[in-house]
C-alpha cells in the first residue's frame, strides 16, 4: 500500500486514516498500541469519524439511502478538470462544504466568490508538517475551500504526490476524516501522475466508505488504471460503474485502448459498438487508435470491423483530420497479403479522382427521394414543431403566400448569415457584395432579411438596401424570428436545382427528422445544395465555393476507398467540405 508506508510521523496519520477504512477499531487500537506506544485513547480520536461526503454514499447497514444526485464536487472532478480561471459564481444550491459530522452546511451566497479568485494560491514545493498547513487555512480567505483549492493548484501545478499526501494526511489528523470531493482531487493528482499503487489505494478507501462512487471518480480510476500493467482492473471498473450509470466516453475509450495496446482486439470492438449502442459518440482519436494498432495484423473478421469504421464516418459525414487518414492510409498498406496503395489527390468539380479515374458518386437525389424529403422536411421539421420554427403562425402563412406567387427561385441567401462575413464592413456592404456576385448569371435570388435591416442605421443603408432589392426578392422577418425554416421551405419548394447560402450547418433540423434514412437523405441534399462562402485574404470580398455535384462522403466499390479529410482536427462539427482526397486502390 504505497500511500502510506511511511513510517514517520506523516506515515503514521496517514496509516491511522486508512487503517480505519478496513480494520475494526478494536483491530486498529491493538495495531497502534504495539507499534507506536501511543496511549489507545489518543489513537481512537482518530477513528472516530463519519462520512462527510455530500456527493457518495456512505455504507449504510439498512440499505436506507438513495441514489445521489448531481453534485458540485462531480462537476468539479470529472474528466479531472480543476479550477478554471474564469469568474464564475457557484449557485446557491450547491455552496456546500462538508462538516466534521455528514451534515452538508449550505453556504451563504455572500461567502461565495467568483473562482478566479482562488486560481492563484501556490502550492508548497515539498511535505508541511501539521503546524505549517494549519497557518497556510488562517491565513487564506475561506478556511473551509482551503483543501479543495490547494489541491487544484496542485493539480495546475503537477505537485508532487508527497506535498499532497501530506496535506490529507493533516486533514485526517484534524478532522477525522477526508472528505469525498478531496479525495476525487487527490485522485485527480495521481492519474495526472501515473501513480497506479496510489491510485488503487483511492480506490479501496472509496469502496470501503461509500457505497456509490459517481461518474467522474468512475473515469478518473478507469482512465488511471487503463495506462497500467493493471488495466483489466479498469474493466472490471467498467462493468461495476455499468450496474448504476452510463459510463462516460472517456471510461469506454480508455478502456478500448488498454485492449487494443495488448492486441485484444475483439474485446476493443465489443466495447466499440457498446457505446454506441448506449449513444456514447467516440472521439476520432479512439477511432484512429483501432487503426494504429491494427496495422500488420491479418485477419477477415477484423477487417470488417475496420471497414465498419469507415462507414461510420460515412454515415455520419465525419471528415478524418491528416494524422487519423495517414493511419487509414498506413494500415490499408500494410495488411498482410495484399497489395493496396494509398494517394493523396484533389478531386475536381467533375468528380472524377485524377489517380484511379474512379467516378464519385452524384450527389444529386433521385425524383422520388427528393419528393420524399422535401415532404417529411416541410411536414416534420417546418410544421411539425416550433421548436426550431421561432416564429408566428401568421408570419409564416405570409411567408409561404410570398414564395408561392414568386417560385422558382435558384439561389435563397441568408442575409443576416451573409452580413457577418466580414467585420470591418458594414452588414449591408457584405450584403451586397454577396448579391452582386449571385447575381452575375441572371439567377433569381431571394434574400430571407429581418426588419431592422429597412431602418436606416449604421449598419444598414437605405440606398444600398434599395439597390439590391433591384436584383433580388426579399422577404424581412421579424427581429426575433428563425429563419431556417424560411430557408429550407423556399429552397425545397423552388426544386431540384435551387441551391442556398448559410455558414450554418442545419443539425437540429436533421435532428427533428424520425428516421436514420430520411437524415442521410437530408445530408446529401445539403452536401449537394448548400453554397459555402468566405471571405477573401485581404477582407475585401468573398468567395464563394459551389455545391459540389459530387458526393463528399467516404465511399468505396470493394476495390477502392476515397476519403476526404481536413488538414486540421475540427472539435465541432463544420459547414465546409473538404477539397482533399485519399484514394486507396488495391492493385
Amino acid at each position: 500500500m504505497a500511500l502510506f508506508s511511511q513510517t514517520s510521523q506523516q506515515g503514521f496519520q496517514a496509516l491511522l486514516w486508512k487503517c480505519h477504512m478496513f480494520w475494526p477499531v478494536s483491530r486498529c487500537r491493538q495495531l497502534f498500541a504495539a507499534s507506536f506506544s501511543i496511549p489507545n485513547r489518543e489513537k481512537m480520536n482518530y477513528f472516530s469519524f463519519m462520512t462527510s461526503s455530500s456527493t457518495a454514499l456512505p455504507v449504510d447497514p439498512k440499505e436506507t439511502d438513495v441514489l445521489p444526485t448531481k453534485k458540485r464536487s462531480e462537476i468539479d472532478c470529472k474528466e479531472g478538470k480543476g479550477w478554471d480561471k474564469k469568474t464564475k459564481e457557484v449557485p446557491e444550491e450547491k455552496a456546500h462544504i462538508s462538516s466534521s459530522v455528514g451534515a452538508a452546511k449550505k453556504w451563504p451566497m455572500s461567502h461565495v466568490l467568483p473562482r478566479h479568485k482562488f486560481s492563484h494560491v501556490q502550492p508548497p514545493e515539498k511535505p508541511l508538517q501539521a503546524e505549517e498547513w494549519n497557518k497556510l487555512r488562517e491565513e487564506f480567505q475561506f478556511p473551509e475551500k482551503f483543501e479543495e483549492v490547494m489541491l487544484n493548484s496542485m493539480i495546475r501545478c503537477q505537485s508532487p504526490i508527497d506535498v499532497a499526501k501530506s496535506l490529507l494526511t493533516h486533514v485526517a489528523r484534524r478532522n477525522g476524516d477526508i472528505a469525498y470531493n478531496v479525495l476525487v482531487k487527490y485522485l485527480t493528482l495521481c492519474v495526472q501522475q501515473g501513480q497506479v499503487s496510489e491510485i488503487c489505494d483511492v480506490y479501496d478507501i472509496m469502496k470501503a466508505r461509500f457505497k456509490i462512487l459517481e461518474s467522474g471518480a468512475y473515469t478518473l480510476l478507469i482512465k488511471g488504471l487503463s495506462n497500467s500493467d493493471q488495466w483489466r482492473m479498469a474493466l472490471t471498473l467498467l462493468e461495476e460503474a455499468k450496474k448504476i450509470l452510463i459510463p462516460s466516453r472517456t471510461c469506454y475509450e480508455s478502456c478500448i485502448k488498454a485492449a487494443s495496446r495488448h492486441q485484444e482486439m475483439k474485446l476493443a470492438f465489443e466495447l466499440y459498438h457498446e457505446m454506441l449502442a448506449k449513444d456514447v459518440v467516440p472521439t476520432l482519436d479512439v477511432l484512429q487508435s483501432f487503426f494504429n494498432f491494427s496495422r500488420g495484423m491479418k485477419g477477415a473478421e477484423l477487417q470488417k470491423q475496420l471497414f465498419g469504421i469507415l462507414l461510420y464516418l460515412r454515415e455520419n459525414q465525419i471528415y478524418p483530420h491528416k494524422t487519423f487518414m495517414w493511419s487509414i492510409k498506413l494500415w490499408f498498406e500494410s495488411i498482410p497479403g495484399e497489395n493496396w496503395k494509398g494517394n493523396l489527390t484533389n478531386i475536381k468539380g467533375s468528380g472524377q479522382c485524377p489517380v484511379c479515374k474512379h467516378q464519385l458518386e452524384d450527389s444529386s437525389l433521385t425524383e422520388e427521394e427528393y419528393s420524399n424529403l422535401s415532404e417529411r422536411i416541410i411536414r416534420d421539421v417546418i410544421h411539425g414543431t416550433d421548436t426550431f420554427r421561432k416564429t408566428s403562425p401568421e408570419e409564416f402563412e405570409a411567408f409561404q403566400t410570398f414564395v408561392e406567387n414568386r417560385l422558382p427561385f435558384d439561389i435563397v441567401i441568408d442575409g443576416l448569415n451573409v452580413s457577418h462575413v466580414k467585420s470591418r464592413k458594414m452588414q449591408c456592404e457584405n450584403l451586397s457584395d454577396a448579391v452582386n456576385c449571385l447575381a452575375k448569371e441572371n439567377a433569381r435570388l431571394l434574400v430571407l432579411g429581418r426588419k431592422h435591416m429597412l431602418m436606416n442605421s449604421s449598419n444598414w443603408k437605405r440606398e444600398i438596401m434599395k439597390e439590391m432589392q433591384n436584383k433580388a426578392d426579399f422577404f424581412f422577418a421579424e427581429n426575433i424570428s428563425e429563419d431556417d425554416a424560411f430557408l429550407l421551405y423556399a429552397t425545397l419548394r423552388s426544386g431540384k436545382h435551387c441551391r442556398f447560402v448559410t455558414r450554418d450547418f442545419l443539425r437540429d433540423h436533421k435532428a427533428c427528422l424520425p428516421d436514420s434514412v430520411t437524415r442521410h437523405l437530408f445530408r446529401k441534399w445539403q452536401r449537394g445544395h448548400q453554397i459555402v462562402f468566405f471571405p477573401s485574404a485581404e477582407g475585401k470580398s468573398i468567395h464563394f465555393l459551389p455545391a459540389f455535384r459530387y458526393d463528399c462522403v467516404v465511399q468505396t466499390t470493394g476495390d477502392t476507398w476515397h476519403i476526404p479529410y481536413k488538414d486540421v482536427f475540427e472539435e465541432k462539427y463544420s459547414y465546409q467540405i473538404p477539397r482533399k482526397w485519399l484514394c486507396i486502390q488495391r492493385k
